[in-house]
Formats: C-alpha cells, structure tokens, sequence
C-alpha cells in the first residue's frame, strides 16, 4: 500500500537548531495517518527521545496518540497530560496536528517534523471536497497557518501588506494570516527559515478560493454543533413525508414472534386450535425484562413453531393465526378510566400488560424503564426521525399530537419528572408549528428544534444535544436524570390507558427509490413483509435490497417472507451496495464521526486478532451501532460486524 503519510522527522542539524536555548521538554508524536493500519506505534518518537538525551536535554513525558489533528480527542488527552516542569511542547505530526496542540496546549510549540510535499490527492482532511489548491502543502513552513484558507485574499506567494492593526483589510473581522505565521513561527524560533524559502511563483488562477473558503468556515462552524461527531446522510423523506396513514388491509394470516424485544422471549400460551381475539394475550412475559405479546386478529391458532425472524436472520418461536376476518374484540380490551385517579404503579401495570416496548428499534420493555432506579427530572420524546426515508413518526407527530401529549402526561406522572421536551429535527417544520402549538398553554412541556444531523435520535447523543448532560460510559440516561422515548412508543401508552388497547399495531413506512408506490400504514403485528411491498405495488427493478428499518441501522432482509414487529419501523428498498472491503488505509474519518467518541477501526483491527480485552478497555460497549463510522469509511470495511463479534464476546468474559 502506498504511503500517504504528510511528515518526517526533522534531519538532526534541524532539530539541534530548534531545540537551541529549549528545555524541559514533552514530547508528542502523532501516529501517522493514511497507511496500512497496523497496532504498532510509529518510531518517529522514541527517534526524537534519543536525539534529545544526546543533546542533552530534559524530557518531561512524552505521548503517542492517533490523529492528533482530530481537536475533540486531542483537547481530552491533553487534560492534565503536562506534568509540572514542562516549557516547552514538543510535537511531531503534520501541520495539522502542529496547529491543534499551538492551539491547545498554552505552551510554546516546536515542530519538530516536516510536513512531506507529494504528488496526488491532496486537501483537507475530515471532508468531502479535496482543497486543490497548490498540490503542495505550505503547512510545515508556516506554523500550521494555511495561507489558502486562512487568508482572504489566498496570497500563498507572499504577503499583501493590507494588513491594518494586525487585521485583514478584506475583512477586518478577521485576524492576517501572515501576521499569524509570523507570530507562530517567531515563538516556534523557525522565522529565518521561513524567510530564507526561495519564492515559488505558481499560478493560482484556476483556484476558486471563495468556494474553499466558504466550505472550510462552515465545516469548522458546525463540526461539533450540538454533540461530537455524526453524519449527514441524503434524507430522501420526500418519497413518503407528505402521504397520509393509511390503514393497511388486514391479513389473512399473521405470524407474531415471541421475541419483539431485548430480553427472554415470551412463552406462548395458546396451543394449535385455540380460538382467539383482538387484543388477547397469546404470550407471557417471561422475566423482569421481557415483555407480553397480543394477538393482533381474531380467528384460528394455525401454528406454534419457530419462524424467521426479521432482524435476527433466524429462526425463532412464533404464534401463527389465521385471520376470520370479524376482528372480534377480546374482553380484556377496555379503557382504564381517568388518568389524574390512576396511580403511578397502576400506570406501570397497563403499560406492562400491554407489552408496550420502545418503538424506535430497541425494543427495550417500556415499563422497566418508567421505573428507573434513580430520580429523573426531564423526560425527552424522541420525534426527530433521523434515520433518512422513514416518515413513520412524522405522521404520527401528525395525525396524533393529542396522543402523544396525553402520553406524555402519563409518563410524567409515572416517573414523577417535572418537565416534558419533544425533540423534533429542523426538517419537519409543520410537525413542530404543530406540537408546539398544543403544547403552547401546558406549563410542564416544550418543543426543542434540532439541526438536523444522524444520529440525533440514539439516546445519548439525544441528552447531550437538548440537556448539555454527558451520560457516562457504561451508564444509562437516568444515571442524568433523563428518560428517553420514542413518539409512537407514548402513542402506544396512549391508546393502552384511553382504549385498553395492547400494542398490536405500529405506524411503519415503506419507502425508497426502489418501491413503486411508497407509503405510510397503519400495520397489524405479524403481517408479511412480503404482503406490504406487494401492496406497494412490488420493486421497479430486480436489483434490490430490502432492509427492515432505514438505511443506516436496518438489517437486511434474504427473504421476505418474515412479519412485522413491534420495532418495524420501515421497510425500504433502495440501491445494492456493489462496494468491496479495502484494506484499512488509517484515514482516521470512523473517529472523527462517531458520536460516542470511540476509535472504530481498532475494533476491525482487534476483532481479527480476537483480542477481546483490548476491545473492552476501548469501551466496545458504549458503540450504539449508528453506522456512521461504517457509512463514512473510504475503505467500506464492515465495522459493525467486528463491533458485534466484540461486544457479544466482551458479554461472555467472566
């Protein structure tokens, strides 16, 4: 694999001539980027320490990091990383990485490396749109300050001498870049070397520098808006966004899995022959997490035996019933009365019976989480939808607001917080003039408009992004005070207290470019997935791939003869993925867009070698599986496979 890597080592004369009147140094080298990933650290390092001891200098500490340019990792390490005694910091990396720690460090920087010029691609790192403007970068001659960028007027042969009391006389709002690298390189002791480069006309004239301009000032803007990290996926909602619910017919046959969510299975209670009705239980939770599971027709056990499942590619225990087509209500399903008289534990217990799991995907039991161990203050109704093509919960924010803020009522009475937020994503407007228009004259509940960005809807990102409050690694949303829940999950506590109604059906999307006549439906529990697409009026092509769920946390589908669960959010069916995995190239873009902070392509490297404890002390566990690292990667390495393999074996370490 050819070596991108952009610095090396100063030659030993250089470094003499820096490092002179300089001690008490610490050292920080950055492990090279744009290579063959292998777990070994560079050498550059321990090269430079030798140099040092020889010239006879003091060395504090030293610290070996990965991707030192990425500021959000790189101000975390350096907490407390200088000991007492250090003067001087001494970094070895490219320009970027040179330029973060000037900025955060509080210490004088020597570069002690070289910034390499090369042929070939060459430009900004973390972003889409190559730089293409000199194909030679000036970073390691000007203190880490790129004269493209960072100057107004892209003068890379010289200075303007526009300057006016050190700013630009473009815009005067804005610091002169060359008073900039003048400065930096005069506190780095490198101005000479600066001054004495040969100048080198080149020709700029095909640069379009307001274009380069504008895209790095709004990446470096918006990079961390809200929460660290994330990804902006084409949304394509515009297939399924303005379509109303539709009820979807009713099956002739339905097949309901007993496992719809996290936990043991339910047992099933009905045998081969039973009659049964809408709304009866044909499952029994069967541990503290675990839920109950309804019959969603009325008519004939046909069948108890295992079935494919949707989400787990196989086979698990299932209650199959034909349908008689009478929808016969069965006579558990009655209203609870007046939600003021009932009791925070009477509450619990219908939510619990009528095996109401969180309808964003998790499928964690719903009634577990409304007793949490610890006090919360504010409850978050999850509505931003980020996943791209689904429009599930934008119709229900819809077409059942009063829904939705009498099950939030109910959840704040049963869980005693005082504050109610539904976070709605900027790009659903009506939804939000909507809410907040219901929730104008309610003291104990708001509307919190968020920029859209994936994954705003995982919880954690959700509570740093609306509360400013961290959830620690291995801790939950009540470790802060916080509970998080999905719209139609508060939907489904809505119907189960005003109707008596179990969760028996779901609000689901079917959508993409592949789908003839996309849609939004009102679907019984255990419907076939195979009877929506047909509905829908089947695939425009054969070349097709089916998820259940939307495109960035859906699990492929090998066959369509699978039902519908409570977690079923969409099915969609888009464009095959003709991608092939490339050897890791250490681009280091997996760090920089994940939302939990992690460092994902360690996990690809350590899952092959089965080194499962380095895993854990990686925190493997705090991944929540968003895709981003996977949907960013150049290589298209299949990261997601290696972070389940660690986490179900980091599960099985005693």
């Amino acid at each position: 694999m050819e070596n991108y890597t952009k610095y090396k080592l100063k030659s030993s004369d250089e470094l003499a001539s820096v490092l002179n009147g300089k001690d008490n140094l610490f050292v920080i080298a950055c492990n090279k980027c744009f290579k063959e990933f292998e777990t070994v650290e560079e050498p550059d390092c321990d090269e430079f320490l030798k140099f040092a001891e020889e010239q006879g200098k003091t060395v504090t500490g030293s610290a070996k990091v990965d991707f030192l340019c990425n500021k959000m990792h790189t101000e975390r390490k350096l907490q407390d990383l200088l000991p007492e005694g250090t003067e001087n910091v001494v970094v070895i990396s490219c320009g970027l990485g040179i330029q973060t720690v000037a900025d955060l460090a509080g210490k004088p920087v020597v570069a002690a490396s070289n910034t390499l010029n090369y042929r070939g691609h060459h430009g900004m790192a973390l972003t889409k749109k190559s730089c293409d403007a000199c194909a030679q970068c000036y970073l390691n001659i000007t203190g880490g300050v790129c004269p493209i960028v960072d100057c107004s007027k892209s003068l890379v042969n010289g200075q303007c001498g526009g300057a006016k009391n050190g700013k630009c006389e473009v815009d005067p709002n804005k610091d002169c870049a060359w008073e900039k690298i003048y400065q930096r390189l005069a506190k780095q002791g490198r101005l000479e070397e600066f001054l004495n480069q040969p100048v080198q006309v080149r020709d700029f004239s095909k640069v379009n520098f307001k274009v380069i301009n504008d895209y790095v000032k709004s990446i470096r803007e918006n990079r961390l808006d809200g929460y660290y990290g994330g990804v902006h996926p084409s949304e394509r909602k515009e297939f399924s966004e303005h379509i109303a619910l539709k009820k979807f017919p009713d099956p002739k046959t339905v097949v309901i899995s007993m496992s719809q969510h996290l936990g043991a299975p339910a047992n099933p209670i009905v045998q081969v022959g039973d009659t049964v009705k809408v709304g009866q239980k044909i499952g029994e939770a069967a541990g503290f997490i675990s839920a109950p599971v309804h019959s969603s027709v009325s008519g004939t056990v046909v069948a108890v035996e295992p079935r494919m499942h949707g989400t787990r590619g196989s086979e698990v225990m299932a209650v199959v019933i034909e349908s008689d087509g009478k929808n016969t209500l069965h006579e558990s399903v009655q209203p609870h009365g007046d939600l003021d008289k009932l009791t925070p534990d009477e509450i619990i217990d219908i939510i619990r019976e009528a095996g109401i799991v969180g309808m964003g995907g998790a499928g964690f039991p719903t009634c577990v989480k409304l007793k949490p161990a610890k006090p919360v203050d504010t409850i978050l109704l999850n509505g931003c939808e980020c996943e791209p093509l689904l429009t599930a919960d934008h119709r229900v924010l819809l077409e059942y607001a009063d829904d939705i803020i009498f099950g939030l009522r109910a959840v704040l009475k049963t869980t005693g917080a005082k504050k109610g937020i539904i976070v709605i994503e900027d790009n659903k407007q009506d939804a939000i003039e909507l809410m907040q228009e219901k929730v104008a004259n309610i003291g104990d509940m708001e509307v919190f408009v968020a920029r859209t960005k994936y994954p705003q809807g995982a919880e954690k990102t959700l509570i740093k992004r609306v509360m400013g409050r961290i959830v620690p690694s291995g801790g939950l949303p009540a470790d802060v005070g916080v509970v998080v829940d999905n719209i139609s999950t508060v939907k489904a506590i809505s119907d189960a207290i005003q109707t008596g109604m179990p969760l028996i059906e779901r609000v689901a999307t079917v959508t993409g470019e592949k789908i003839k006549n996309p849609g939004n439906f009102i679907i019984k529990i255990g419907t076939s997935v195979r009877e929506l697409i047909d509905y829908c009026g089947g695939f425009t092509d054969e070349d097709v791939l089916v998820k259940m769920g939307g495109p960035m946390m859906g699990f492929p589908l090998n066959t369509l003869d699978v039902p519908m669960m409570k977690g079923s959010n969409g099915i969609i069916a888009i464009d095959t993925d003709e991608t092939k995995e490339q050897p890791c190239i250490k681009c280091g873009r997996c760090v920089d867009v994940c939302p939990m902070e992690l460092s994902p392509l360690y996990f690809v490297k350590y899952a092959k070698d089965e080194n499962w404890q380095g895993m854990k002390d990686m925190n493997v566990m705090d991944c929540v599986e968003c895709r981003c690292c996977q949907y960013i990667c150049s290589s298209k390495i299949p990261i997601i496979d290696s972070i389940k393999a660690g986490k179900n074996a980091v599960r099985g370490m005693k």
